[in-house]
């Protein structure tokens, strides 16, 4: 039998958000799976706090996330709200922040280049 892992995600711990190779202000997550050394596929939870913003990244894989709670805002001013699911398709480009905060359940297939 394969091994099973059940992640609360009601109940978890975050850690600064270093994927960039520096910590984001206001960022902070907790992997549930992704792994950069196996070509960036994973998944996560990502938690903005109020004010925080993303930088500026271009994605070389398939990006996709559900919005569990609060409002995300991509730079043309689309805004991502609970219940949305997000897909960025290979080569798209983006930056994001949440005026009052938010979770994001994210599911990644390759690992995101800052620009």
């Amino acid at each position: 039998m394969a091994e099973r892992k059940i992640t609360d995600l009601k109940n978890v711990n975050f850690k600064p958000f270093d994927n960039y190779g520096k910590v984001i202000p206001g960022l902070s997550w907790h992997n549930i799976s992704f792994d950069k050394k196996n070509g960036g596929g994973g998944t996560f939870i990502l938690k903005y706090e109020p004010g925080a913003k993303g930088i500026s990244h271009i994605h070389t894989g398939y990006e996709e996330f559900l919005m569990m709670e609060g409002e995300l805002t991509d730079p043309d001013g689309k805004i991502f709200r609970k219940g949305d699911f997000v897909t960025f398709e290979p080569g798209s480009k983006h930056s994001s922040f949440s005026k009052n905060g938010c979770l994001v359940l994210v599911f990644m297939r390759g690992i995101n280049k800052a620009i």
